[in-house]
């Protein structure tokens, strides 16, 4: 498991105690839940995302990375929430190590239908937690609906948003890609 370290914030739950309950419900939903992420994203629809994730860091020194997660492994599951899940990845898929530290992860779990954002340090002071919030919830609202792929679509358009108003838009200066535009399809 990932320490914490004052690398990464998380924003759409407040930091009250770090440990979660160990669960046996949730590990049995996440051992008998049928992997869906491929059924639901397939290659056409990767594609699409990575275009609108290349479009939504275009001009600014922010990076994206999707990451779409049909359920937490099941050796994770009893001792890990969707929010201990996102942090593991924040920090396995090098989120955190973009040079100016403007890493941004969008997480997707299926299963529970959960959206975490995690920001790195350099964006802490991009907005206010009910704006990472709003974002999750109108997520939450196009899974419901079943449309996974608007879903994710429009958690990266909101996320570019919010970093074109933090950064500034700057069309002169193409910055470099630091992290992959495709997202991350995981069970």
């Amino acid at each position: 498991m990932v320490t914490k370290t004052d690398t990464t914030e998380i924003i759409t739950q407040p930091k009250l105690d770090e440990s979660v309950e160990p669960s046996a419900k949730r590990w049995l939903k996440h051992f008998f839940y049928v992997s869906s992420a491929h059924r639901y994203f397939n290659k056409q629809d990767r594609q699409e995302i990575a275009k609108v994730v290349q479009q939504a860091e275009k001009g600014h020194v922010g990076e994206i990375q999707v990451v779409i997660e049909g359920h937490i492994p099941c050796s994770q599951a009893y001792y890990q929430n969707t929010r201990l899940r996102a942090q593991q990845l924040f920090a396995e898929l090098g989120v955190w190590d973009t040079e100016l530290n403007s890493g941004v992860l969008l997480y997707l779990n299926l299963c529970e239908r959960k959206v975490e954002i995690l920001i790195d340090r350099g964006l802490k002071n991009a907005t206010q937690t009910h704006i990472w919030t709003q974002i999750c919830q109108e997520m939450i609202s196009f899974l419901t609906a079943k449309q996974y792929q608007a879903a994710v679509k429009h958690g990266v358009e909101q996320i570019g948003s919010v970093l074109d108003d933090f950064y500034g838009k700057n069309n002169k200066n193409e910055v470099n890609n630091e992290l992959p535009n495709e997202p991350y399809i995981l069970n």
